[in-house]
């Protein structure tokens, strides 16, 4: 009788164990966020995110797992668990302004969770499935940092914040069975970026047409300027082999440009360097840029921000403006994927 009561209890651990197990450390493949030191923000005017290159791949299963309840996240002080609902909240909080349009929030938030979801199956982070370092994975603050930034707007703002994520709740974007990896940015230059020109490619993360324009978007032509003798010097550091002998006029050459009109590679001082080394190198807001030399200086006139690839938040906020639900949004951004 006690063996059969002992064996019985066994099968019933089994039973709920294992899924949870599986989940939890065979779920699906991840991503890396960006660059964007600039973009931190709880309430930014002009959201920026996710870059870097994906991790691999793990196989593919035949259906999407259901988005689990909670989530272990890699806080700075230290590992905690909570609700699936209230990290999205958080890094919805703090990824895209609460006073966008509640399509385009919603769509942040199916593709905050489809990204999240992408993140934990890197492992990378030990028993913490994504952490809130946004140079890693996602920004996140807690409500503590939103009551500061938010001030009086704080119970508006956060009603509007966690409406998105009740709203669709539970849903993600999926790719031949694994969460997408939905990465997203602030703004595109009239057409997002197609992933393989930066970290290889993915069928949804293609270059599609993005609608915003100066009118929609704070500070969306920028400019760097610097002396002849600091575009030297930098350039230098990157490509010691660069000949700057000659008029300064000379020193730039052939620059070529990829299908969404952003550089993909100048010829400088005889050397060439890709468009993202030199979004690095002069902290250029992206790579939709004219790199010209006007009387002895150099002068860089940038439009957008971000990467570029994925969804652009603004253009889904003028989408959204324009009558588009979350849906379209989604399916425009990420062509091929299936909202699960």
């Amino acid at each position: 009788m006690r063996k059969t009561l002992l064996l019985s209890y066994l099968a019933l651990a089994l039973a709920i164990g294992l899924p949870w197990l599986q989940w939890r450390f065979f779920p699906g493949e991840p991503p890396e966020p960006e660059e964007a030191a600039e973009m931190f923000s709880a309430a930014p005017d002009e959201p920026e995110a996710l870059s870097a290159p994906p991790a691999e791949a793990a196989e593919p299963t035949a259906a999407v797992r259901a988005a689990p309840e909670t989530i272990n996240v890699l806080t700075t002080e230290g590992e905690r668990t909570m609700t699936m609902q209230d990290y999205l909240t958080g890094v919805l909080a703090a990824e895209m302004p609460a006073s966008f349009e509640p399509e385009a929030l919603k769509a942040q938030a199916v593709a905050a969770r489809s990204y999240a979801l992408c993140q934990a199956q890197s492992g990378k982070h030990g028993t913490a499935q994504v952490c809130t370092d946004y140079r890693c994975c996602q920004a996140w603050l807690d409500d503590a940092s939103l009551r500061d930034a938010w001030g009086e707007c704080y119970a508006d703002n956060l009603a509007r914040v966690r409406r998105a994520v009740e709203d669709t709740e539970g849903e993600l974007l999926s790719f031949e069975g694994q969460p997408a990896l939905a990465l997203f940015h602030s703004s595109s230059a009239g057409a997002t970026e197609d992933c393989a020109q930066l970290w290889g490619a993915r069928p949804y993360l293609v270059s599609v047409t993005s609608p915003e324009t100066a009118k929609d978007v704070p500070n969306y032509v920028s400019f760097v300027q610097c002396t002849a003798l600091d575009f030297r010097d930098t350039v230098l550091s990157a490509c010691p082999e660069a000949d700057f002998t000659g008029d300064a006029a000379d020193w730039i050459g052939q620059t070529q440009r990829d299908e969404s009109g952003r550089v993909s590679s100048v010829e400088i001082g005889g050397a060439v360097l890709s468009g993202a080394k030199l979004r690095e190198l002069f902290a250029l807001r992206s790579t939709a840029f004219e790199l010209e030399e006007i009387d002895g200086a150099f002068r860089f006139t940038v439009t957008g921000f971000g990467h570029g690839v994925g969804m652009s938040q603004y253009g889904a906020q003028v989408m959204a403006r324009a009558g588009a639900d979350y849906r379209e949004i989604l399916a425009h951004y990420y062509p091929g994927t299936v909202l699960e």
